[in-house]
């Protein structure tokens, strides 16, 4: 089952706010994964612990049958190639960037996850132009069968649904498990995540099917370079 770092989850408020605490390092941080709780810093909150932790009651998931491959994506992402863990640092810098709008990567964070990548418990997708220029990704925690996705990025100008590309080639490499129990955690469910597939589950399912994913294999990271349609179907 889930570990229990912040209780029981029956105990639980009924909001996705269920903890706040001054302490933040990597080893909690992996143990709020999996009891089924993630970091989000509290920088407009009135608390004066600078940390919130959260599990909310409708959990975005991205089934990986689910998601949405268009014709028009195939066509953009011929344009690309993808890897993991190859820039790390360089993608969680631009998902951390100041300007973009409703940015929540702080210093602390950067630092934790950071470290978590050098553990091997944090991993990166990157999405690369002709040029060999940077121009999407992601990154999130990757623990057994489960696969928090953090936050994704793309280039608005040499990189067209790069951040997507990352994302197939992250269903791609979860989809190759040999049990099929992988769980694709969006955390919460935004409407660009919506016409890409996702969907909620209530908090209960949720941390049922975290049960499972915690039980099965770490998950075999490819290092290969890919082409960015790679095992690409298009299913609308």
């Amino acid at each position: 089952m889930p570990m229990q770092v912040f209780g029981p989850s029956e105990t639980w408020p009924s909001q996705d706010l269920i903890a706040f605490s001054d302490e933040f390092d990597l080893r909690m941080t992996l143990a709020a994964y999996c009891s089924g709780a993630f970091p989000m810093p509290l920088h407009e909150a009135s608390f004066e612990a600078r940390m919130g932790w959260w599990s909310p009651m409708r959990r975005g998931v991205l089934e990986l049958d689910d998601l949405r491959i268009t014709r028009s994506l195939i066509k953009s992402a011929r344009r690309y190639t993808t890897t993991i863990d190859a820039a790390f640092d360089e993608v969680l810098a631009r998902c951390a960037d100041p300007a973009r709008p409703y940015g929540w990567i702080d210093d602390d964070i950067r630092r934790v996850f950071t470290e978590g990548h050098r553990e091997g418990a944090v991993h990166s997708v990157e999405t690369w132009d002709a040029s060999g220029q940077l121009v999407g990704g992601l990154y999130g925690v990757s623990l057994w069968g489960l696969f928090a996705g953090e936050s994704m990025f793309h280039d608005p100008v040499r990189g067209r649904d790069a951040s997507k590309v990352a994302l197939a080639r992250l269903v791609g490499e979860l989809r190759d498990r040999p049990d099929g129990t992988a769980l694709l955690d969006v955390q919460w469910l935004t409407g660009h995540l919506a016409r890409l597939g996702g969907s909620e589950i209530s908090r209960v399912d949720y941390l049922g099917r975290l049960d499972v994913a915690l039980r099965a294999p770490q998950t075999a990271w490819s290092g290969r370079r890919l082409p960015g349609d790679w095992r690409m179907e298009r299913t609308a």
